[in-house]
């Protein structure tokens, strides 16, 4: 594992509000790229198996942020259901069997954000570290990413299953910062949701949040952000220019 660095050198090309910045942490669903197509296909599909109604496509951006189980537990809830342990994991298990066939078929509909490829390779090409930060499994992650294009500019995935905890707790931002070899002090997050805002907080690192992500239904604008941003495409902007 790469050593934290205490501080990043004064010449990094990067800040933000006067500190500087040599590493940006990015949410992936809701903020690079918008998967919920794909998520309520994979969902869908599972619980079709056991007779259920589909979920609104609708719904489904409102239950996007936690994790698989947290998704599975949503959709019980607004149909009324109550699962027992055993057949909750196994619902789950079919929605990572039906979400993973999608990869293997190359059927992503996920598509980038506006801005977002612009904003990977300004960054990138600045010099800065680039880091996923996602409660999506790693494998889902990393494949999702590399059939978008999007993979080369990543130096770090951090998936659900990377760590012992997973977004809100500040662990998984804390492993990336670790892989990149940069201190908190000295990185960024970039999301769409309170878990992103609560585990940046939590991990003493800057969080700038888009206005147009998933935020489980919620108006992005209550987010406890440093920033609120409407696109992607103003990050390198506001890290890049001078002064």
């Amino acid at each position: 594992m790469t050593k934290i660095h205490d501080q990043i050198p004064a010449a990094s090309p990067a800040q933000f509000r006067g500190r500087p910045i040599g590493a940006v942490l990015f949410d992936l669903d809701g903020t690079l790229l918008d998967t919920a197509g794909d998520i309520a296909l994979a969902l869908n599909r599972a619980i079709a198996e056991f007779a259920w109604p589909p979920v609104p496509l609708s719904d489904v951006r409102h239950f996007i942020g936690a994790g698989a189980a947290i998704l599975v537990d949503r959709a019980a809830a607004m149909q009324g259901r109550t699962l027992s342990p055993t057949s909750r994991e196994v619902i789950i298990q079919r929605f990572f069997h039906h979400y993973g066939v999608l990869g293997e078929r190359n059927e992503y509909t996920a598509d980038p954000y506006p801005g977002a490829i612009e904003a990977l390779r300004e960054i990138h090409a600045a010099g800065l570290r680039i880091a996923v930060v996602t409660n999506k499994l790693h494998r889902f992650a990393v494949s999702v990413l590399r059939l978008r294009g999007l993979i080369h500019w990543i130096d770090c995935v951090v998936g659900g299953d990377s760590c012992e905890r997973r977004k809100p707790d500040p662990q998984p931002l804390l492993h990336a910062c670790e892989s990149l070899g940069v201190s908190s002090g000295a990185a960024l997050m970039v999301g769409d949701s309170i878990n992103d805002a609560q585990a940046a907080r939590a991990a003493g690192i800057a969080i700038i949040c888009v206005s147009y992500g998933y935020n489980e239904g919620n108006d992005p604008k209550s987010l406890p952000c440093d920033l609120l941003i409407d696109s992607l495409s103003e990050l390198p902007e506001i890290l890049l220019r001078s002064g």
